[in-house]
């Protein structure tokens, strides 16, 4: 029962950390129809940044996750300026939008590699290239002799907090309410008055942001290393398309549930066959993507919670008669 906790637990932190990674590919595709590979890299800064601030000022990895979300938003911008700003002028096609963020995705992945290396050069961190931020956690507690993390606590709050913020900011700000209209037809939107580059640009920082947001969380749940963010790149993918590209509460709802699926899946495939199955863990989300692909292709989103809603509520009242 202990070790079971400890696990719900850490699947919790986890697939917190995707559902933020998730919502951030759905923004910058909701907004520039863009399939952004380079998440991965965006990503993968988030776990460097906070790792190298930590070993080289001290204090906690927590004071760090903040400015890898920054940083991660700044590059994100870098990225639509330099390169996706152009290709949308252009009226490039979806294939060419994404194979370009794939090839600004293997430039940010050599920086990464080249970062790694001037760490353990210049400020001799031999665990440049491997890291374990989780020993470096708080324990908030024990429940018998299963360790209550901090991070177990704190990504899911964040994840929540992310979530009511978006929320606000869409439907409650009039930025936010002209960036959606925006987004649903640019346009009308221009026509209006609203200027769909402004709406782009915050939609590639929000995007960024949620990437880094992500990796910093996640570097203290998972190793950290130059090519984290590619190994976990189908897991943010499949979070997204799960629970529907076109709704940011989907991708989050997607997130959750894919890093659910896959960590405590994984977890009891092992306990069943062997650690060697480890290696097909990236096979868990995919299968659920297909599944839910084939099912509802417009993911969680796409549903109809009211039809479903009113169908369980007749079941109910009839039962009760």
């Amino acid at each position: 029962m202990l070790k079971l906790l400890e696990l719900i637990l850490k699947a919790l932190a986890y697939s917190s950390g995707i559902a933020l990674g998730a919502a951030g590919i759905t923004i910058i595709y909701m907004a520039t129809g863009t399939f952004n590979f380079a998440h991965a890299s965006l990503v993968a800064w988030g776990f460097y940044i906070v790792f190298s601030l930590y070993s080289i000022l001290g204090g906690s990895p927590y004071y760090y996750i903040p400015l890898a979300a920054l940083f991660s938003g700044f590059l994100g911008v870098l990225i639509y300026v330099t390169v996706n700003r152009r290709l949308l002028k252009a009226r490039a096609t979806m294939v060419t939008l994404m194979m370009s963020t794939l090839g600004i995705d293997l430039i940010l992945f050599a920086f990464i590699n080249i970062y790694a290396d001037y760490l353990t050069e210049h400020y001799k961190l031999s665990a440049a290239r491997y890291f374990v931020l989780e020993l470096k956690d708080y324990v908030l507690g024990y429940v018998g002799e299963t360790p209550i993390k901090a991070i177990c606590i704190v990504a899911p709050i964040v994840m929540l907090a992310v979530t009511l913020s978006i929320h606000a900011f869409l439907k409650k700000s009039k930025f936010g309410i002209a960036m959606r209209a925006a987004i649903e037809n640019p346009s009308l939107a221009s026509v209006l008055g609203i200027n769909p580059e402004v709406v782009y640009l915050t939609a590639w920082f929000m995007g960024g942001a949620l990437a880094g947001l992500a990796g910093g969380t996640l570097s203290l749940v998972i190793s950290g290393h130059p090519a984290v963010g590619m190994e976990t790149i189908v897991t943010f993918f499949s979070g997204a398309i799960v629970g529907g590209l076109y709704s940011v509460f989907g991708s989050l709802l997607g997130g959750l549930l894919i890093g659910l699926s896959e960590y405590i899946g994984i977890y009891s495939l092992s306990m069943a066959f062997g650690g060697g199955v480890l290696v097909y863990r990236p096979m868990i989300p995919l299968l659920i993507m297909a599944i839910t692909l084939l099912i509802y292709p417009r993911g969680l989103a796409g549903i109809n919670w009211g039809r479903i809603k009113a169908f369980l509520t007749s079941i109910a009242s009839r039962g009760g008669r």
